[in-house]
């Protein structure tokens, strides 16, 4: 009985130690940052996400703004063939499920949409020489839409490469880089976007000029 008891309060003892070290290194694995590398993983995904969504908002634009401009006496057909084809290369690209951590397929995916954004550019330019296409209420509309959609897609692209930075310094500095050898050994650095904001930002035309 003595042995049967002595035992019983071992294993009680080694409980209450085992929940005290559990209680007690917590708090301290939290505060040396070990779930910072899957939460900037998560950040960055979200980010991504956005760019995608704004640049999908953008796509989805051209369609009715191209038919607008064809109604438009003599508009420059190799200006608008140029619209179509960008968004057709477009919708035509399939991004590799790794193209968070592909450079490659990011930079394709940036010079496809650079292609868009200088045709559409193109467009808008060319627009100014037609006073009725400027006068055409459901072009002002598209325009603007197109305008404030461009300023949502330079929004996302900041946050994404903001996030993206978070967790690729995470990546090579402490502790981050030693809980990425210990616990989270399939983290690999993400892609950056490579193409300047400002090269890809469709320039503002006023269509109230004279």
């Amino acid at each position: 009985m003595q042995i049967s008891s002595a035992r019983s309060r071992s294993r009680q003892f080694r409980a209450v130690a085992t929940f005290l070290v559990v209680a007690f290194a917590l708090p301290l694995l939290a505060s040396c940052g070990v779930n910072a590398i899957p939460t900037y993983q998560e950040q960055a995904k979200a980010a991504w996400a956005q760019v995608l969504n704004q640049y999908q908002r953008r796509t989805d634009l051209i369609p009715n703004l191209v038919a607008t401009v064809k109604g438009a006496a003599n508009f420059e057909s190799k200006t608008l063939h140029a619209v179509v084809e960008a968004r057709a290369k477009f919708g035509q690209m399939q991004l590799p499920a790794d193209v968070l951590t592909n450079p490659q397929a990011m930079r394709t995916f940036e010079q496809n949409q650079a292609g868009l954004t200088s045709a559409l550019s193109r467009l808008l330019v060319v627009s100014e020489q037609y006073p009725e296409l400027k006068a055409n209420a459901n072009f002002q509309t598209l325009q603007a839409q197109l305008e404030g959609t461009e300023n949502r897609i330079a929004v996302a692209r900041r946050d994404y490469i903001g996030a993206v930075q978070a967790y690729n310094t995470e990546l090579k500095t402490f502790p981050g880089r030693w809980w990425a050898s210990l616990l989270y050994s399939d983290a690999k650095e993400m892609a950056q976007f490579t193409i300047e904001e400002k090269a890809a930002t469709v320039p503002a035309v006023n269509f109230n000029q004279p």
